[in-house]
């Protein structure tokens, strides 16, 4: 009976360490699973951060990849203001087809530029400065006026979606009294 329970006991300490290596191979295998789906959530992540990153950089371009050809539109626009504005009464009624032609080039390029998401900068005499969107040119007291108050609008600035395409280029009062 001794040999018999010796041989039980043999027979059970290899069955113990059968199932304490296979319980470590469990383990392992454990700890590799882990791993690897912290690899796979991982990935994931960085997928969707790529995918994230890629359609905000398509935005971007769609709204702003023609910021370039804005900024050199905006002379032609204010050289189409300036020779509406130069235009004495004479000459209005002299050349009223002519004058009529460059009011609607004036107007299309109005129009092609709001399309296009270029909006103009409301600035005008007796508005407030605003430095997010305006450049002061100059100071100047002015009486009846407050300390601040835009004077004079040189260049209309103009934004482009959200953002500051060119600054309105104004004159501010410095008055104080």
């Amino acid at each position: 009976m001794a040999e018999e329970t010796a041989a039980q006991t043999e027979t059970f300490d290899k069955e113990l360490e059968q199932f304490l290596a296979q319980d470590g191979e469990i383990e392992a295998l454990k700890a590799e699973r882990d791993e690897l789906r912290d690899r796979y959530m991982r990935a994931l992540a960085d997928a969707e951060n790529s995918r994230k990153r890629a359609d905000r950089d398509r935005r971007e371009a769609e709204n702003y990849g023609s910021t370039r050809l804005a900024r050199d539109l905006l002379p032609v626009f204010d050289n189409l203001r300036r020779a509406l504005a130069a235009v004495t009464d004479e000459q209005r009624a002299a050349n009223a087809a002519l004058l009529e032609g460059v009011e609607l080039t004036l107007k299309e390029l109005t129009a092609v530029m709001s399309k296009h998401g270029v909006k103009p900068i409301e600035a005008k005499p007796g508005d407030l400065f605003d430095a997010q969107c305006m450049e002061a040119m100059f100071e100047a007291p002015l009486p009846g006026t407050k300390a601040g108050q835009i004077i004079q609008v040189m260049t209309e600035g103009f934004m482009l979606h959200d953002r500051l395409l060119r600054p309105a280029q104004v004159g501010v009062s410095s008055f104080t009294g």
